[in-house]
C-alpha cells in the first residue's frame, strides 16, 4: 500500500472512530446503528466493514480510545497533586470535577457500555478490564503510600470514583466531586493510621 493510500485508510479509520466517539457516548451504544455512523462519517459501507467487520470491534476501538483519555486525566491529576502517593490518592478525584463540568457529560462511558453489554462479550470484557487496570493502579498507590489494607482501600477509592461519575451524570450536583475527594481524603488517612 503506498503512503497516500494508508493515509486516506487511516484517516477513514479515524473519522469512523470519532464519530463513534461522539454518538456513542451522546445517545448510547444500542441506539447508535452502523448505518447511521456509516453516513455522518461519510465513507463506503465496504470502508466501514474493512476497518471494523463487526459493531462491537468499533465499541471496543470506541472504549479504547476512552481508557487512553480517562487513564490519562486521572494520572495527570494524581501527579499534579504531588509527589507523595497518598496525595495522589486524593488528587485523582480533581478529574472526576474536570469529566463532569464538560458540556454534554453522561457518566462514565465504561459504566453505561456495560450497561448496555452481556457478560462474557468483548465490549463487557473491556469494560471489565478497564476498571481491574483503573484499580490495579489505585492498588498501586495504595501500596506506595503504606496502606494497610492497599485492595480494600483501591477498591473503596474506585467504588467512590465510579459514584461519583454516576452522581455527575444523574443529578449533576456542582458539589458532588468536592464531596468525593473529601471522602476519598478521610479513606486515605483512616487506611494510613491503621
Amino acid at each position: 500500500m503506498t503512503t497516500a493510500a494508508a493515509e486516506r485508510t487511516s484517516a477513514a479509520r479515524q473519522r469512523i472512530l470519532d464519530t463513534a466517539f461522539r454518538l456513542f457516548y451522546a445517545k448510547g451504544i444500542r441506539a447508535v446503528g452502523v448505518d447511521l455512523i456509516i453516513a455522518e462519517s461519510r465513507v463506503a459501507k465496504a470502508t466501514f466493514y474493512k476497518h471494523f467487520p463487526a459493531k462491537d470491534d468499533l465499541v471496543v476501538a470506541y472504549l479504547d480510545t476512552v481508557d487512553v483519555i480517562w487513564t490519562g486525566q486521572l494520572t495527570s491529576a494524581a501527579e499534579a497533586a504531588g509527589p507523595a502517593p497518598a496525595e495522589r490518592l486524593v488528587g485523582m478525584f480533581d478529574a472526576l470535577a474536570s469529566a463532569c463540568r464538560r458540556p454534554g457529560y453522561r457518566g462514565c462511558a465504561f459504566i453505561n457500555a456495560a450497561a448496555e453489554s452481556q457478560p462474557g462479550t468483548a465490549v463487557h470484557d473491556r469494560t471489565v478490564a478497564h476498571k481491574a487496570a483503573v484499580r490495579a493502579w489505585v492498588r498501586g498507590l495504595a501500596e506506595a503510600a503504606g496502606a494497610s489494607d492497599p485492595e480494600s482501600l483501591a477498591r473503596s477509592l474506585t467504588l467512590l470514583l465510579d459514584g461519583g461519575l454516576a452522581s455527575g451524570s444523574l443529578d449533576a450536583s456542582p458539589d458532588a466531586p468536592q464531596a468525593a475527594k473529601s471522602s476519598a481524603r478521610a479513606l486515605v488517612a483512616a487506611a494510613l493510621t491503621a
